[in-house]
């Protein structure tokens, strides 16, 4: 009877933490436990450009994270084949991931085909659940983008529903609802993107750029070539890599837009960062809140003035 009673109680305080009613108190030693960080994109290479610095982070400290593109990417490339796309994008992300020590998988879903279905929604549960997540970071569903938009909606179709047993039961329900963030972008309408965390990646942007740079196909090959650049690209692997440093380093950045919430993490030092990731709480799992900011992102210890 006490075991039973200790389970219900649990499960009461915990449905008060996730919908927001009680907030939990900081642990003075918060951080026991790995965390399992699950990144999706629409695309192999979407993850890395809003959140392979924090990404990194997380990996530097040995916690467990999973970057997940939803489509195989066949459609972004002018002259190569959809089945020999797949294949040079599928190996390009897992080099991306190698670069921070993670693994990054490719889902079998067509490139601008990517639809909110059931079936897609139950892959979404799939590895969520098997990642058992703590963290799930992905796009919003306002994109110029179909399949961004979609991996939003599926991704918040799924939040909930990985704790619902009766759902897709030969995997194991996560017991807690992870914490679900947006990442950033700059599409306004229906609702512009309101940082709630924004992480100093000054340490780290080179790395990240490492991951870019093993996406090929793309940074020196379809997008120049759909923007209409193509013969600015330079022709050696180094010379690449220092255009690519050239030409993306600051359109990735979040860190003048969001000025403010870097110096109130921060203190004085967000006055000097230049590079910078963003993300929002979509509010539709765990709330990140001033008392579990530190446990999720435990790369701020050293440096955030955000708890003095």
């Amino acid at each position: 009877m006490n075991r039973e009673m200790n389970r219900i109680v649990k499960s009461v305080l915990l449905a008060l933490v996730i919908f927001g009613w009680v907030t939990p108190v900081k642990s003075s030693n918060p951080q026991k436990e790995k965390l399992n960080i699950v990144i999706i994109g629409a695309h192999p290479d979407d993850v890395d450009i809003k959140a392979g610095g924090t990404a990194y982070k997380w990996s530097q400290m040995g916690h467990n994270v999973l970057l997940v593109s939803l489509t195989n990417g066949d459609a972004g490339h002018q002259t190569l084949s959809r089945e020999e796309l797949a294949k040079v994008r599928r190996e390009e992300a897992r080099k991306a991931g190698e670069v921070i020590g993670a693994r990054y998988i490719t889902l079998d879903n067509h490139d601008g085909e990517l639809m909110p279905t059931y079936e897609n929604r139950l892959q979404i549960i799939k590895v969520i659940r098997e990642h058992k997540a703590d963290i799930v970071i992905f796009h919003r569903p306002y994109d110029y983008h179909p399949d961004h938009r979609y991996t939003g909606a599926l991704v918040l179709d799924a939040a909930f529903m990985v704790t619902v047993p009766k759902i897709l039961p030969d995997i194991p329900f996560l017991e807690k609802n992870p914490l679900f963030l947006y990442m950033y972008d700059r599409f306004e309408s229906p609702d512009s993107f309101k940082a709630d965390i924004v992480i100093d990646i000054d340490d780290v942007v080179e790395k990240k750029m490492d991951m870019l740079h093993h996406h090929k196909s793309q940074f020196y090959e379809w997008l120049p070539f759909n923007i209409g650049i193509l013969d600015q690209v330079p022709a050696t692997d180094e010379g690449r890599r220092i255009w690519l440093d050239q030409t993306r380093k600051e359109s990735t950045s979040s860190a003048d837009r969001f000025r403010d919430k870097l110096i109130e993490l921060y203190g004085k030092k967000g006055e000097n960062v230049k590079y910078a990731e963003a993300f929002q709480d979509s509010k539709y799992g765990t709330l990140l809140t001033r008392e579990n900011l530190f446990y999720y992102f435990p790369f701020l210890d050293s440096e955030s003035t955000f708890f003095d």
